[in-house]
């Protein structure tokens, strides 16, 4: 049985760790404006995998994760001296992909208010083809209760 609990502090811990790592301990020049997002560890606590993002163009991305797996020794011996669980989980890296997906949803919402707005112009001229309503209107109530009223009379003379 997996304590998940358990696994998702350990998760919590290793990413405040890690992130503090690259910010004080990591000195190398290929490491660009990175920010660890997330961290998920299997519920043996074996492996631990670190997600991050990168401000920067895809150059600057690749020589980050290339940074990242150089580092990762440091890293993972950092992240067993602060945690002090018995077997030090093995560390995975693996780009966020949460920024690109939401620049790909503010995309489709831009490109739907457009085509909203184009259609919003072409109904302010338009008129209608047929009528206005063009389904039929029931007749007047007051016209069926005269009428119930005439049948009834009707009946009792």
């Amino acid at each position: 049985m997996t304590d998940t609990a358990r696994a998702r502090k350990l998760a919590d811990r290793i990413q405040v760790v890690v992130a503090e790592t690259l910010e004080r301990r990591i000195k190398d020049p290929r490491l660009g404006f990175v920010t660890i997002t997330d961290t998920r560890v299997t519920g043996d606590l074996r492996e631990a995998t670190v997600f991050y993002t990168v401000y920067g163009d895809e150059t600057e991305q690749a020589a980050t994760a290339a940074a990242l797996e150089s580092a990762k020794g440091i890293l993972r011996s950092e992240v067993g001296r602060q945690t002090g669980v018995r077997f030090t989980p093995s560390l995975t890296f693996v780009a966020d992909a949460v920024p690109d997906n939401a620049r790909h949803i503010d995309e489709l919402l831009d490109r739907a208010r457009i085509s909203d707005a184009r259609v919003r112009t072409a109904a302010a001229g338009a008129a209608y083809a047929g009528e206005a309503d063009p389904y039929r209107a029931p007749a007047d109530a007051d016209a069926d209760a005269d009428a119930d009223a005439d049948s009834a009379d009707d009946e009792d003379a």
